[in-house]
Parts: structure tokens; sequence; C-alpha cells
């Protein structure tokens, strides 16, 4: 057995003979061997302290690299764990905006219900502002279009139980040319926090240039961000929900959420089917990237806007609701119809986008008129789900012109359990439609429709059904009998036939 390092070593008598006394040169042998064994168990610990650190520090240099290990964000992440819901004032208003029309619209979401739905937030966007900031450098509000002053319109907000939301932009200026806030975030930050805003949508026009910033969108993005958590930090008030509208730039679904609750995902929003149907189709390819405190932004909703159909406008909230976008209305409440209201304030609808135990996304499981996986801006993914607190969602999408139906295998569904079978709840007729077992079926969806379903296990499939697995593919009994037709098997062989 070897001795332990830094003990000495015993010197042995031969047998028969007396112990040999220990002599200088023995002792001084066998101090040596001691010193050395010592440096030597002190040099082994030390070198497996330097694999460990050296260890943590590679850890900790893949996590930065991947995005995994950020700047503290624990202030930023205390707000928006839901997608938000609110009113915008730019679909409907553009530059067009004042106190009163301000005012005049938090009231309507009052007392068409909208407030009690779940729209919470009533958000101005560009044109709020004089075109120049103060001699002291702070964004000034428009002496005209709120005379009364901003501190004044969110304290009015505030008292309808409402919160309010306010707009700037990473570059000089905003898209309509006012003041922007690059290299003034801060400043910004607590102007629009001690004006009693509560949310800020960030815009990503008029970029400065390279040989100034050194950097790209996101690191413009990173800027306002650090402001608005620090000063969260400073005056331990919330922060401010930061909206990124960056409109798809540089892939915001794979960093945004270090620095926001929402990013931008596409170009902006038309009242055309065309345009919903593009923005759904690109969506369909990133939906992962939704879940509590991070939400892909298909951009404000466009229902009651333009030419679409009830149909149209259905798909389309339905669409932005169940993938977990923010939804921000944006019509004229005041004109706006009872279909418009109808569809904005479906209750089972808002019941999934606001889910407090499933975060995530509806996905698509089956392309339909595509092969899966193929961008189509026209026809995208037809055949949807996704988890719930509740039960399996489903999202039939018609993106023809035309009814058709529409059928699917439960089980193409990843949360959908074989051998169960599933009640049946239509989210947009409110009835409960009987048991599904392994096949649904949706006749006559009308063009551009769609069709939302909520599936509860419901117990056992009835005994007997054939075949005896709901997916085909490598089905096969106990004792090796190959039940996939397309695959001829011999059990007792176990060979290819």
């Amino acid at each position: 057995m070897n001795p332990k390092p830094g003990t000495e070593t015993p010197v042995l008598s031969e047998p028969g003979r007396a112990p040999t006394p220990s002599t200088p040169l023995l002792h001084a042998r066998d101090g040596h061997t001691a010193v050395t064994r010592k440096l030597a168990g002190s040099r082994w610990f030390i070198g497996v302290l330097a694999f460990i650190l050296a260890a943590i520090l590679a850890t900790l240099m893949f996590l930065v690299h991947h995005g995994r290990y950020e700047r503290p964000t624990s202030a930023i992440q205390k707000v928006a764990r839901l997608p938000v819901m609110g009113y915008n004032t730019w679909n409907a208003y553009h530059c067009d905006i004042n106190e009163e029309l301000i005012i005049k619209t938090a009231k309507l979401m009052k007392t068409l219900g909208l407030s009690d739905a779940g729209y919470t937030h009533v958000n101005l966007d560009d044109c709020y502002s004089e075109k120049q900031r103060s001699q002291s450098g702070d964004i000034v509000a428009s002496k005209t279009k709120f005379p009364s002053g901003m501190k004044a319109l969110t304290d009015q907000i505030h008292k309808l139980g409402l919160q309010a939301g306010i707009y700037s932009d990473s570059g000089w200026f905003t898209c309509q040319i006012y003041p922007g806030s690059y290299q003034n975030e801060a400043r910004d930050a607590k102007l629009f926090q001690d004006w009693g805003f509560d949310y800020l949508k960030y815009d990503n026009c008029a970029v400065p240039f390279d040989n100034i910033t050194r950097e790209n969108i996101m690191g413009r993005y990173e800027r306002m961000a650090n402001a608005i958590s620090d000063l969260s930090k400073s005056s331990g008030k919330p922060p401010l929900t930061l909206s990124l509208c960056q409109w798809g730039r540089e892939q915001g679904w794979l960093w945004a959420r270090r620095y926001g609750q929402s990013w931008r995902t596409t170009n902006d929003i038309q009242p055309t089917w065309s345009s919903i149907a593009d923005i759904i189709n690109q969506n369909s390819f990133y939906t992962w990237a939704t879940d509590f405190y991070g939400h892909n932004d298909m951009d404000i909703l466009e229902v009651g806007n333009g030419d679409l159909s009830y149909e149209d406008a259905k798909t389309h909230f339905t669409a932005w609701a169940l993938m977990k976008s923010p939804l921000l209305i944006s019509a004229d409440l005041e004109s706006a119809s009872k279909e418009t209201l109808e569809i904005l304030t479906n209750p089972e609808i808002i019941a999934i986008h606001q889910d407090p135990v499933v975060g995530t996304s509806v996905s698509p499981f089956r392309w339909g008129i595509n092969p899966d996986y193929v961008s189509n801006a026209t026809h995208p993914a037809q055949y949807w789900s996704g988890e719930s607190q509740n039960g399996v969602v489903f999202m039939l999408i018609n993106t023809l012109d035309k009814p058709a139906t529409m059928f699917f295998n439960l089980t193409e569904s990843p949360w959908i359990r074989a051998g169960r079978q599933y009640s049946v709840r239509d989210l947009w007729a409110h009835t409960d439609n009987g048991t599904a077992v392994r096949n649904f079926t949706a006749p006559d969806v009308p063009a551009h429709g769609v069709v939302a379903l909520l599936l509860q296990d419901a117990g056992d499939e009835p005994e007997g059904l054939w075949p005896p697995c709901a997916v085909i593919e490598w089905c096969m009994a106990q004792d090796g009998t190959m039940i996939d037709p397309d695959k001829k098997w011999s059990a007792e062989g176990h060979e290819n036939l």
C-alpha cells in the first residue's frame, strides 16, 4: 500500500535483528521524503483546484455566449408575465391623437366591457410630443394635443383602473421624426416613469451611423433595457414593460427576451387577409420562442378595420390569441360593431391567451395544403395544437378562398394520448360537441375561417377498435405479428419478406 502523501515511511528491521538505530543521514532522507511528499500533495490539490476553476470559467463563458447567463434581469421579469392586452392608437388614428381622444377611448374600454375582458392598457403611439426637446434635454409633450400634460393624462387613465403606455424609438428620431431616445435612454426612461407610464413601445427608425453606435439592433435595445432596469432598482418602482418594435429584424425571437417582454416578428400589419396570412405563416416557424415573460408580437390587431370579413377577423383574433401574441386593439371603439366586440371579448379564447399555468403557444402539427415546414405567405399552416391548463387546444385554419372540410387524427398532436377518447368543446360556438375517438372532422369551414377547440381527456377509448394503433407505423402485436400493412414481417423468422 502506498503511504498517504505527507507521511513518513517507517524504517523496518530485518527478521531476527533489532531495529537499526536511526542515523543523521536516515533522518535527513526521511525528512526530505516527507517534505517532498507534502509538496506533491499540495501541488496535486492546487492542480485539482485550478482544473475546477477552469471548468467553472469555461461553463460561464459558454453560457454567456449562448445567452443563458445574462445581465441580472430580476426587475424586468416582474412585469408582463402574460401577454399584454390593451389598446394602441396607431392603426386607428396614426398621428391624429390628443388627450380628449385618449380619455374617451379609455372610458369606452370600461363601458364596452373590454377592460372586464382583460384589456388593461391604453397606449399612445407616435406623434404625442413636440418636434424638439426642451433646453434641458427632455422630450416635451405637445402643447396643442396634450395641454394638460402627460401626468394629468396618466392619472385619469389610472383612476379608471387601467395602465398607460407611451412610445419612443431606439434611434435619433421616431418613425414620424419626433425625438427618439438614442443616447437619452436613462433620461427618457425616468421621464416616462415621472409622467406615470407603465409600458413603453420602442421602435427601430432613424438609426445612427455604424461608426457612432458600434453595435447592432440588439445593442441599441439593450441600452434602453438597462436604463429601465437601473431606474427600477434606484426608484424601487416596477420597471416599464418594454415592447421591442424591431419588425422581426435580426431574429429577435432568439435574443429579445433578455431585454423586454415582447418583440415584433414581422413588418407592419395591414387590414387585409393577405397580410394576416403572411404574418401567421412567418410566425409558424418560431412559436417555440413564446412563454411566460416573453412573447412573439405579431403586431397590433386590425379587428374592426379595413375590409376584413367576419371570418377574416375571427381567424386573425384567434391566431393572435392562441399564439400568445400581445392583443392590442386599434379600432375606433365609438363605431365598433357588435361583431367586432364579440370577437374581441370571446372569453374562452381569452382564457387560453391568459392561461396562468401554461405560457406556450400553439404550434403547427400539419401544414395541410403545403408539405410540412414549407413557408407559404398565402397558405400558412392549417393544423395547430398546444397545451393549456384545461386540456389540449386545437386551431384549424381554412386558408382557401372557398369552404373546406378539415380532418385530422387526434394523435397527430403530441399532446394527445393514444388509446384515449376526448370530449370536444367549440370555443367559438361555446358548445360541447360530444366525444372524439381517434379522429375529428370539421365540415364546411368557411373561406379564411377558423375552428378553435378544447379537447379534454374522457377516459379509455372503446374496446375492439381496428386497427389497434391510431398510428399504424410499426404497430405490432405482442407475439410479433406486424399490423402495419406497409411492412411484411415474419414473426417466427424475424426476417423481412
